[in-house]
């Protein structure tokens, strides 16, 4: 038997898999919706994939985050951070 949580994480991961892909564009906008990346949608997912691994998820959005610093020199550091990492969820 499978508790909610797992049920949940499955459930996620079949709306994922019928949906478009939320990837970054060079102008690091979504693919799929135009929205700032990470959507709502690239969230969910990368919350969902990266399913308790924090460290790894933030190593993975601070790749993101140098890569969208060299393609908007343009833009201040500060809101690229913020539309990047800010996002996620603080430790309780």
């Amino acid at each position: 038997m499978i508790g909610p949580q797992e049920r949940w994480y499955r459930h996620v991961r079949r709306k994922h898999a019928r949906s478009a892909h939320h990837l970054p564009t060079r102008a690091y906008a979504c693919h799929a919706c135009a929205a700032p990346w990470p959507c709502r949608h690239a969230r969910l997912a990368l919350l969902t994939s990266f399913r308790g691994d924090r460290v790894g998820l933030m190593v993975y959005l601070g790749a993101h985050l140098a890569r969208a610093l060299e393609e908007l020199p343009d833009t201040h550091a500060a809101l690229i951070a913020g539309q990047i990492l800010y996002w996620l969820p603080r430790r309780r």
